[in-house]
């Protein structure tokens, strides 16, 4: 890509993008958002630290997880009194209002050993979903934007398993000599089904990356170690992963809990991008990993803080994270952020990547 020096006319609006935040302004950048930010996965020096902003968040409510899970943004917007029910299993959530999101409903799991999958567990037939109509609708809006178009898909393997079986059967059967094949079986079966969805959905969306959720951890360290993982869900993880690149997609990875023992696996199978929460230490996942995975990090800048203060928390940001975005690159994950800051980090991160 061109290299383009920062000039003051690139800060002139022309629109703006809703975020979590509220309106953000549309400046006039010598790419788009979504060049910059693809062009940086592919090995290139992006023009601008990429941020949340940047991306276009699209969780369509054909796919039934996405209602289930309480989680649907597109053109067909649903309240949440509508959030809950069977997900694409068959299995019932409840959405939680509070939570903003959705659990099992307790007390009745579908199965309590592994081996029972085959007879209990009814996959779904994805060809009833109204791919063109949700593609007519979103089209402009959803997809085919100037930023990044960012496809959620829920539910992971792992995650799969504890809807199926609860948390402490599902953490058993990883490591239980008399269910690891069924689990080995389940998981490839599960691997098919959602490398199946990503064909229609790149057919039908044409998006950009794949946005995976799959909870590995707690706040103080994973629910499993590290070779349990790197036998049980890292093969068929890098399948969906590499169905992704097949297609020309991109994988990000959601994972919450404190998940850094567990990074050489995300790197095993492939994964692109992982943000991960805070209580990770993403200093030293970036010295350590940083050549091998796309590190999404938060912003620390103080509540209430002048501009002179996020002026130095952009630049203190970009000397800690952006001086080799070549070779490791980062992108700036925060959710909500005061748009000085959000125009210090794009001026500063401008001028030093130009």
């Amino acid at each position: 890509m061109e290299r383009v020096k920062f000039s003051e006319k690139e800060l002139t609006v022309n629109g703006q993008y809703m975020t979590p935040g509220g309106p953000m302004p549309r400046y006039s950048t010598p790419v788009t958002a979504r060049e910059n930010y693809l062009s940086m996965l592919a090995g290139e020096k992006p023009q601008w630290l990429p941020i949340y902003y940047d991306f276009r968040t699209f969780v369509p409510q054909i796919i039934p997880d996405n209602i289930a899970r309480g989680f649907v943004i597109e053109a067909d917007a649903l309240p949440r009194e509508k959030f809950g029910g069977k997900d694409m299993f068959g299995i019932e959530w409840e959405y939680i209002d509070v939570a903003g999101g959705s659990m099992v409903k307790p007390g009745n799991p579908l199965m309590s050993d592994a081996s029972e999958w085959h007879e209990k567990v009814k996959f779904p037939d994805i060809e009833t979903w109204d791919w063109e109509g949700c593609a007519a609708r979103n089209e402009g809006t959803y997809l085919h934007t100037d930023r990044v178009t960012t496809m959620w898909m829920f539910t992971g393997l792992f995650e799969r398993l504890i809807s199926f079986m609860d948390f402490e059967d599902a953490a058993v059967a990883l490591i239980d000599d008399s269910q690891q094949d069924d689990v080995h079986s389940l998981f490839a079966a599960l691997s098919d089904l959602y490398c199946n969805i990503i064909r229609k959905q790149k057919k039908y969306f044409d998006f950009d990356v794949l946005y995976f959720h799959d909870d590995w951890g707690a706040q103080r360290a994973p629910f499993f170690s590290l070779d349990t993982c790197m036998e049980m869900i890292v093969p068929y993880l890098k399948k969906i992963v590499d169905c992704c690149h097949e297609l020309g997609v991109r994988f990000e990875f959601h994972c919450c809990g404190k998940d850094e023992k567990l990074v050489p696996a995300m790197i095993a199978a492939g994964v692109d991008v992982w943000a991960g929460q805070p209580m990770n230490d993403k200093k030293m996942l970036h010295e350590k990993y940083g050549k091998d995975i796309v590190l999404g990090i938060d912003i620390d800048f103080p509540e209430n803080a002048t501009d002179e203060q996020l002026k130095e928390a952009a630049a203190k940001f970009l000397e800690t994270y952006c001086q080799d975005m070549e070779n490791a690159p980062v992108y700036c994950c925060t959710l909500v952020m005061p748009q000085k800051l959000r125009e210090e980090l794009y001026i500063q991160s401008r001028k030093l990547l130009a």
